[in-house]
């Protein structure tokens, strides 16, 4: 059976019924994970297990799990700092920011591969405008480059454990203050400025080869009316002719609040599809999820489905038995836990 273009998410630590119906639907492709469906190393482990071998090929399964106050899985993992704090020491030091970027990528990596996890919706390219409400410390820095210099040394990290980045949240959402978990975003700058600026650290890491981008649930109105997940022309104009990105386009959830101006799940679906979107999420409402699969029609591409399979992860570690036997792994956590800040634990 070929992978389907929703991800959706699970109720709880082991698989259900209910689950497992929505999960073997042919519009299922992946699966994200929450904090609710953690317990334990070993339940994680069983639970990603039980998951893929509903399908073949198996179902994506990704989580957020960023580091700060957005890691999904904290107990028997390495808590790792918000993102901001490489920023903070990219200030005095950066060739050790870069270092420790790339550890930070390698240990995140590296430790939900081993849990069966294939990818972590990462990194925020977001600009610290000091002004957002929900990016905040998850942003590597205010200024461009920083961003540009520090994913990419944190996307090096995720490879070197075979795990593809994903950055987020394009074109980019620090510059307002609303969240679009909440309500309608809306930017009112010009394109000329978002390129300036928001824009540079996605051009430059899709240049170095960033395999998923995110897109933003805001509306751009000196672009287009829709939101970006929606929008030809800020997922086909701009993203695929201009920026030239040959990989997997992800939208955001679309059951959040700021684009509920669509008037049927189906009909946001399809909208973001049809825009471009390789794989849609839709989360934390089953009743939704359930009409979904029951009227949406879609027949994914060949180029989505090449796109998907290259986001499977390739395990280096396949337990955290032989993890946790590796130097690299040791030095890493090492590395990470003298960060400044709120010390990381060390899962062992």
């Amino acid at each position: 059976m070929l992978l389907g273009p929703l991800m959706l998410d699970i109720a709880g630590t082991e698989l259900n019924d209910d689950d497992k119906k929505r999960l073997i639907h042919p519009l299922a492709g992946g699966v994200i994970l929450f904090s609710r469906n953690f317990k334990s190393r070993r339940q994680l482990t069983a639970l990603t297990a039980e998951i893929r071998a509903l399908r073949t090929p198996p179902l994506l399964i990704a989580v957020d799990h960023e580091g700060g106050r957005v890691q999904r899985f904290r107990e028997d993992f390495t808590n790792l700092p918000a993102m901001r704090d490489l920023g903070n020491i990219w200030d005095k030091q950066k060739l050790r920011a870069r270092q420790l970027a790339k550890q930070i990528g390698f240990v995140l990596a590296a430790e939900l591969q081993a849990g069966g996890v294939d990818l972590s919706f990462a990194p925020v390219l977001d600009i610290d405008y000091g002004q957002s409400s929900v990016i905040g410390d998850r942003a590597f820095h205010r200024n461009p480059q920083a961003i540009s210099e520090l994913a990419h040394d944190f996307m090096l990290g995720l490879k070197a454990a075979g795990m593809q980045a994903v950055g987020k949240h394009f074109p980019g959402h620090g510059y307002i203050r609303t969240d679009s978990h909440l309500e309608k975003a809306i930017d009112r700058r010009s394109y000329a400025d978002i390129e300036m600026e928001d824009m540079v650290p996605f051009r430059r890491m899709i240049s170095f080869g960033l395999s998923g981008i995110m897109a933003a649930h805001l509306i751009y109105p000196e672009v287009d009316r829709y939101p970006v997940g929606f929008s030809r022309i800020w997922l086909q104009d701009i993203l695929r002719k201009e920026l030239q990105f040959e990989g997997c386009i992800f939208s955001d959830d679309l059951s959040m609040k700021g684009v509920a101006h669509f008037d049927s799940i189906t009909e946001r679906a399809t909208a973001a599809l049809e825009a471009g979107c390789d794989m849609i999420l839709v989360c934390n409402d089953t009743q939704t999820v359930d009409e979904l699969l029951s009227t949406l029609e879609w027949n994914i591409s060949a180029a989505s489905l090449a796109r998907l399979a290259r986001m499977h992860g390739k395990k280096r570690f396949t337990s955290m038995i032989t993890l946790r036997e590796d130097g690299d792994y040791i030095q890493a956590v090492r590395d990470i836990s003298a960060i400044d800040g709120p010390k990381a634990i060390l899962p062992f």
